[in-house]
């Protein structure tokens, strides 16, 4: 059979990342140009979320939530996934003007179906984490090479397998004089210090999950609405409602909040299970739907707040937090993180020249450009891994047979 090669020598070339995170949207998917050579070395050409279809996003609830789906289910469910990320590939190559030959590689995170880190673990179970979007699809489709599946390297090294941006962070925020956290509010919030002047390996740098983003609060938002509505679109709900203080002192006295980083969860701690404890409370203490959402939004405000002031002020300087994904839209959200830093600026990723929405996927593309590289993708300051890591699998497109 012919080789395929991938070309990463010269200056400029095209990678595309994709990702589908834990708000179970869609597939985030970015043309990303690279050039190490440039400032930020990465630069997005394209970017789009494709949303999932109803049954998709249904699906991939239903295997989260780890009610009862077989192993039948989560192997169909695999392959339809990487199916559905080679699409999203080919489409925003189309929007970006580029030809899937122009393409260097994808790299791909596909979507976090199960992940217990070794802090989670019970006694006995050993660490484990598992992303579903079978890889062969994705490049049997687009004709493409995929690097997937980052996070198991840093898991079997005793790491958290998460957070995996940091590393992009630092190539897109690392500034002079500003020390800055880049806080992602996804469905999972997760935080990033980037302390001025910052280098690859400086022992200042820390990153760890803060605790819930938008899952749960999207979740309730669905819930009070009985499914006409998948959000709290600009925070409209929680801004008619009043915080409950009681119970959110009560929801902050979760062990995670005060666990030492590095530390990494998911919806498996702050997912439907939570979420309906809350809920049985709250009808318990008449405490009315609009007072709810507020009080979640606050959840994740405070989580953040206190994330900063336990783990990251005592580090060195703060000037900026700038958030991204989906809370980053949510003005509510947005107030009272500022009123619970009101030390720090707070403001959108937009407002320092990055396009906050398309930062994940394009993680994913530098992770995978790094692998390619042959260098670490992993940063044991940020996961606890025991040693750095190349992160990631490579699977070749099919080639033609050689008639030689």
């Amino acid at each position: 059979m012919s080789a395929v090669r991938i070309s990463l020598e010269g200056g400029k070339l095209l990678a595309i990342g994709l990702m589908s995170g834990t708000s179970h949207d869609g597939v985030s998917a970015a043309m990303v140009e690279i050039d190490e050579g440039a400032r930020p070395p990465a630069k997005v050409v394209a970017f789009q979320t494709f949303p999932y279809s109803s049954r998709m996003r249904g699906e991939l609830l239903e295997a989260s939530a780890g009610t009862g789906v077989g192993s039948a289910a989560i192997s169909t469910l695999n392959v339809a996934l990487g199916r559905t990320l080679g699409a999203a590939a080919i489409a925003i190559a189309k929007e970006a003007g580029v030809e899937m030959s122009e393409v260097a590689f994808i790299g791909s995170h596909g979507h976090t179906f199960f992940h217990r880190p070794p802090r989670s673990a019970r006694r006995g179970q050993p660490a484990s984490t598992l992303q579903l979007g079978e890889s062969s699809e994705i490049a049997a489709i687009t004709g493409v090479p995929v690097v997937a599946d980052f996070r198991p390297m840093d898991i079997a090294l005793g790491g958290e397998g998460a957070p995996l941006a940091p590393l992009a962070h630092q190539w897109m925020f690392a500034d002079r004089k500003l020390g800055r956290i880049v806080q992602n509010i996804g469905g999972i919030g997760n935080a990033t210090y980037i302390p001025p002047g910052a280098r690859l390996g400086n022992p200042d740098l820390i990153a760890f999950d803060t605790g819930p983003g938008m899952g749960m609060l999207d979740a309730l938002t669905s819930r009070i609405s009985a499914g006409r509505m998948r959000m709290d679109r600009d925070g409209r709900i929680a801004a008619r409602g009043h915080v409950n203080d009681h119970l959110l002192a009560e929801l902050m006295r979760n062990p995670y909040f005060k666990r030492r980083p590095p530390k990494s969860t998911g919806r498996e701690e702050f997912g439907p299970p939570l979420l309906d404890q809350i809920v049985i409370k709250a009808r318990r203490r008449q405490i009315v739907d609009f007072d709810l959402v507020a009080t979640i939004t606050a959840l994740t405000a405070r989580s953040i707040g206190d994330a900063a002031r336990d783990f990251i002020l005592p580090r060195g300087r703060l000037d900026q937090l700038i958030a991204t994904g989906g809370g980053a839209r949510n003005p509510t959200l947005m107030r009272m993180l500022a009123a619970e830093l009101p030390e720090v600026e707070v403001l959108t990723a937009d407002k320092v020249g990055v396009d906050g929405d398309s930062l994940e996927a394009v993680a994913f593309a530098i992770l995978g450009y790094q692998m390619l590289r042959g260098r670490q993708g992993n940063l044991p300051t940020v996961t606890g891994a025991r040693a750095p890591a190349i992160l990631g699998k490579l699977t070749l497109p099919p080639t033609p047979i050689s008639e030689s």
